[in-house]
């Protein structure tokens, strides 16, 4: 059965439709997914799962590798994100969330928006929303992380936003050097400028990455844009 929009537009009906029927959102999941013709919606999950790029795109990566995940508000780069990091737990690796957007509620319902239980990887994930993140935070917290461990960074452009932390470049720079060591897979979350419209480019590139200090993008070995469905993975190196 063909999806009426692509998953992440379902999810956002249904956060609307949470918020204009004042029911909790796991709630207004299941009715869009009963509209969608399914029972439930971690049965409209699994579905969407057998088609999902995370799976691909998780194959594609080695460790030591910084990811660059990019999207605008809305278009599910988040999730993606915590999709590759469901994949790396499911191949028996830990997970780990790195956020200063997120509560760990908030979390757990990413988790069951993608129609993944959090309690089947116990032990292997973990969230950290510390207002202390940034390189130094994130090494530390990784420092006994085995080869393979896959983190999520959510996002880059708040990295540097305290002044007493080394600039962003220096932060991104020592992370690709502990993730080389290590062998951890890190993913950042970023933001595309305002400036990207969609009517002249129909997926986001490096180019279009909002950057309010100086980066050198070649520190990253992949990158991930979405938008409005459409998903392009490549290499930069």
């Amino acid at each position: 059965m063909r999806l009426s929009a692509p998953i992440h537009r379902l999810k956002r009906q249904a956060r609307l439709l949470s918020r204009q029927d004042a029911i909790p959102l796991h709630l207004a999941l299941d009715r869009i997914a009963a509209s969608e013709g399914f029972s439930s919606w971690s049965l409209l999950a699994a579905r969407a799962a057998t088609t999902a790029p995370a799976g691909r795109l998780f194959q594609e990566l080695a460790p030591g590798d910084l990811v660059l995940v990019g999207a605008r508000p809305g278009h599910g780069k988040t999730l993606l994100s915590l999709e590759l990091a469901v994949e790396a737990m499911k191949a028996g690796h830990r997970g780990v969330f790195f956020s200063l957007e997120y509560t760990e509620r908030q979390m757990l319902d990413r988790f069951r928006a993608i129609g993944v239980e959090p309690g089947r990887f116990d032990g292997l994930f973990a969230f950290d929303s510390s207002d202390a993140i940034c390189a130094d935070h994130i090494v530390r917290r990784l420092a006994s992380a085995a080869r393979g461990t896959l983190a999520v960074v959510d996002y880059l452009q708040l990295l540097d936003q305290k002044r007493e932390n080394p600039d962003l470049m220096a932060q991104v720079r020592a992370l690709r050097s502990f993730a080389r060591e290590s062998g951890v897979i890190l993913v950042f979350i970023s933001q595309i400028d305002r400036s990207y419209d969609a009517s002249r480019k129909p997926c986001p590139d490096i180019g279009d990455v909002r950057l309010p200090n100086p980066l050198d993008m070649s520190l990253f070995d992949k990158t991930c844009f979405l938008n409005d469905g459409e998903i392009r993975f490549q290499s930069v190196n």
